[in-house]
């Protein structure tokens, strides 16, 4: 969404070596953690959460995302060659629906898009995880609009993704949940009265986590020999 939002630059490549646990995440401002600390985005709580359990991470995640995109945007910029990586998550679709677009645009997109994470997958689909896109109406900026009918669009396009990931075995992950309690806990929004906090992001976390775990189980087992 690009009201009350920078564009932010999308961040350089990371190189990793094959057989190397990696993660790249694909999004929007809600993944490019649009007003919270680079370390409180929820790709690098994931990573330190992983960390903590024994996980080592070769290098950072690699976030491909900027405030403002939409699927079309994502898709561009992923169209360049870039290495594999153990796991990749996919949050995307707000700005589509912010900007009143068609549900059947957005499906061929996130199509699409499921496709190119698989490519830049070393687990092919079994390593992607998709998150839902969190409703915005359920924040003091979304309450100065009609945050009923937001609500209702963001399940919508929800369904949307949902039902793709389905179709294609990708584990998908409901954090809309999550952000509807930004209602009535107000920590769970930054400032600018839109964006999530590190807590909420922390909340994402307590889902992602034990099924990232659960994913780079699997791509260790598949390679012998891999150190943790």
């Amino acid at each position: 969404m690009t009201t009350a939002c920078q564009h932010l630059p999308p961040a350089q490549p990371i190189r990793t070596t094959a057989g190397q646990v990696s993660i790249l995440s694909l999004g929007d401002s809600y993944t490019i953690g649009k007003a919270v600390a680079d370390n409180d985005r929820f790709p690098m709580q994931l990573a330190k959460k992983l960390t903590s359990t024994g996980i080592h991470l070769t290098e950072p995640p690699h976030i491909i995302a900027q405030t403002g995109w939409t699927t079309a945007d994502l898709a561009e910029a992923i169209a360049e060659p870039l290495p594999k990586y153990t796991l990749v998550t996919l949050l995307i679709g707000v700005n589509n629906q912010y900007r009143g677009g068609d549900l059947a645009d957005y499906r061929r997109d996130f199509a699409g898009l499921l496709r190119q994470a698989a490519s830049l997958c070393s687990q092919g689909k079994a390593g992607i995880i998709v998150l839902s896109i969190p409703d915005w109406g359920a924040t003091p900026y979304g309450a100065r609009f009609n945050s009923t009918e937001i609500s209702a669009e963001i399940d919508r396009f929800n369904a949307v993704n949902r039902a793709e990931a389905e179709a294609n075995g990708v584990t998908y992950i409901d954090i809309t949940g999550i952000s509807r309690q930004a209602r009535d806990y107000p920590g769970l929004i930054v400032s600018d009265g839109l964006h999530p906090s590190a807590e909420m992001y922390r909340r994402w976390v307590e889902l992602l986590w034990p099924v990232a775990r659960k994913k780079i189980a699997l791509f260790r087992q598949s390679k012998p020999g891999l150190s943790s």
